[in-house]
C-alpha cells in the first residue's frame, strides 16, 4: 500500500502537467490564412491603375464566397484597389464584416501577426502580393509570382500553435 501512496503526488504532478499542456493548447488555436488573387480586371483601358471587376470578375468573387462558405472568417483584408476590395466584398458581406485595407508593402510584421493570432483570416491581393504574403507567413521563399492570368489560385496557410507553419494551394479556374 505504502508503494501507491508515494506514487500517487507524481501521479497526481503528471495529470496535472498534462491539463495544462492540454489547456495551453486550446488556449492557442490554429491560426489560419487564406489568401487569394483578385478576380478578373477590366483591361479596357490599359492606363487606368485601379479598374473595377469585369463580370467574370464578379461572378469569380461570388465563386470565392460559395467555395469558401464553410469558413467563418474573423478577418478580411484586401490592399486598396478597386479590384481587390471587390473580390472581397461578398465574403465580406456572407461573415458580416467590415474589409480592413492593408499596405502591401508591410507583410507579416508582429502587429499584423498579434491581430490575427488564433483567427481565420482572408486576405486578398495581387499576383506579385499574394505569393509574397505566402513567403513571408512561412519565412522561406516558396511562390513564385502569379502569372497575370491566374486568378484562381487559393492559397491556405496554418500556424499552428506550437509556431509550425504548414501550406497548400488549390486552384479553382472553373466558377
Amino acid at each position: 500500500m505504502k508503494p501507491i501512496l508515494l506514487l500517487l503526488p507524481f501521479i497526481i504532478l503528471l495529470t496535472s502537467c498534462s491539463e495544462e499542456k492540454k489547456n495551453d493548447m486550446q488556449e492557442t488555436p490554429i491560426t489560419t490564412y487564406y489568401l487569394i488573387r483578385h478576380a478578373e480586371k477590366d483591361r479596357t483601358d490599359s492606363t487606368n491603375r485601379d479598374p473595377e471587376l469585369t463580370e467574370a470578375g464578379r461572378k469569380r468573387a461570388e465563386s470565392w464566397a460559395t467555395i469558401l462558405k464553410d469558413v467563418d472568417f474573423d478577418i478580411v483584408y484586401s490592399t486598396d484597389y478597386n479590384r481587390t476590395k471587390q473580390t472581397a466584398q461578398p465574403l465580406a458581406e456572407k461573415n458580416k464584416l467590415e474589409t480592413i485595407i492593408y499596405d502591401p508593402e508591410k507583410y507579416y510584421n508582429e502587429e499584423f501577426q498579434d491581430k490575427t493570432s488564433g483567427k481565420k483570416v482572408l486576405i486578398v491581393g495581387h499576383s506579385n502580393t499574394t505569393p509574397q504574403f505566402v513567403n513571408a507567413i512561412l519565412g522561406e521563399k516558396k511562390y513564385e509570382n502569379l502569372d497575370d492570368s491566374e486568378n484562381g489560385g487559393l492559397f491556405i496557410v496554418h500556424v499552428l500553435p506550437d509556431g509550425t507553419k504548414t501550406s497548400e494551394v488549390l486552384y479553382f479556374n472553373n466558377y
